[in-house]
């Protein structure tokens, strides 16, 4: 049996219930592993937005996107999540945010609540109608538990007749672990 990391089963369910998006936004860079994702999933004629604030992070997507010999169909951004609709002027079939710090980078540098949330409420406005935002909220040790509670009651307070709104849970794992949230928008 396949051992399912979260971002795994995010993509998982990203294949299964967004198939053939031509348009998607990678919020979080990070290491580039949901942006190579996106990248091939999109295609040639796809086009994926890869956001991140920290340099080392599009460096790190750039060059694993090089590596793995994705499509050239990603443009990457040296900015913060919250400012997407500055560069993305359609409609998104796909919206990935991974919350928490950049795995193997300073921990001392994290994505708040303060950003984020505004950077949910902007991927929402560009998501399409049947378009899909998958959320993996890490939320242990030295990060995220405030951010992790402010996402959850903003993303409670969606409206149910625009947004359906599902968190699934790790239930047997112990020391906080991730949190997969999808949103659709109806």
């Amino acid at each position: 049996m396949k051992r399912f990391q979260i971002t795994d089963y995010c993509h998982d369910l990203i294949r299964r219930y967004a198939p053939g998006f031509s348009l998607c936004i990678d919020a979080t860079a990070g290491n580039g592993n949901d942006t190579e994702f996106l990248s091939r999933q999109a295609g040639e004629k796809g086009k994926v937005y890869g956001f991140d604030i920290q340099k080392q992070a599009i460096e790190n997507t750039k060059n694993r996107l090089v590596e793995a010999g994705c499509p050239d169909n990603t443009e990457l951004i040296l900015d913060s999540h919250e400012k997407m609709e500055e560069y993305v002027r359609e409609e998104a079939d796909v919206v990935v945010f991974n919350f928490g710090y950049l795995p193997g980078g300073d921990h001392g540098c994290a994505t708040k609540a303060e950003t984020s949330i505004p950077a949910i409420e902007a991927g929402l406005r560009l998501l399409k109608k049947d378009g899909l935002m998958s959320l993996c909220i890490y939320s242990g040790g030295d990060s995220g538990h405030e951010e992790r509670e402010a996402i959850l009651s903003f993303l409670k307070t969606l409206d149910p007749k625009k947004y359906l709104v599902i968190t699934h849970e790790y239930f047997n794992r112990p020391n906080d672990p991730p949190l997969p949230v999808t949103v659709i928008k109806l």
